[in-house]
């Protein structure tokens, strides 16, 4: 890969690959140095990545990878406190014809990212690759090194733990 088509990953897939960052970390902070350090990654790596091939799943497993070293690294500290990522309801929106609408679709939305937030990363990370960046089971068991029958498992998983997680809400 070269410089130019890094630049045109960065351009297609930058806003996405910092939504993913910003789920996994979720810390605005944490997100700007996992997205900052992904493409630092794949600048010291330009001659293996393949523009040919997905790099936007070659990014995401980037951005994957130091997550989890990050996550390791805590925990073998064991002296870090959990953050909780509070997600404030987006502003309502002027084209909503109903302002009442826009505030229950924002309170849906974020019922659902602190449920999202609340599942365990094996189920959180493929649910995220699934439906946010719309990969392919097939990339996901790619991506985290695992059969694509445990990928569908897990994302059967998680969606009835989010059914669980939810039925109160919207009973």
């Amino acid at each position: 890969m070269t410089i130019q088509e890094l630049e045109q990953c960065i351009q297609l897939y930058g806003k996405d690959i910092y939504s993913f960052c910003m789920h996994l970390t979720k810390e605005k902070t944490s997100a700007d140095d996992l997205y900052q350090d992904t493409f630092l990654e794949a600048t010291k790596k330009l001659e293996s990545i393949r523009y040919e091939d997905n790099p936007k799943s070659y990014l995401l497993s980037v951005a994957i990878r130091l997550w989890r070293n990050r996550v390791r690294k805590l925990a073998w500290r064991n002296r870090i406190v959990p953050q909780n990522a509070d997600m404030e309801p987006e502003q309502a929106r002027g084209d909503c014809p109903d302002m009442s609408e826009s505030v229950i679709a924002d309170e849906e939305k974020r019922m659902l990212w602190e449920a999202i937030d609340r599942l365990d990363d094996r189920y959180r990370i493929p649910l995220l690759l699934y439906y946010m960046e719309e990969q392919s089971v097939a990339v996901i068991a790619k991506l985290l090194a695992i059969p694509e029958g445990t990928v569908k498992s897990r994302l059967h998983k998680a969606r009835k733990l989010l059914e669980k997680e939810l039925e109160d809400y919207y009973s």
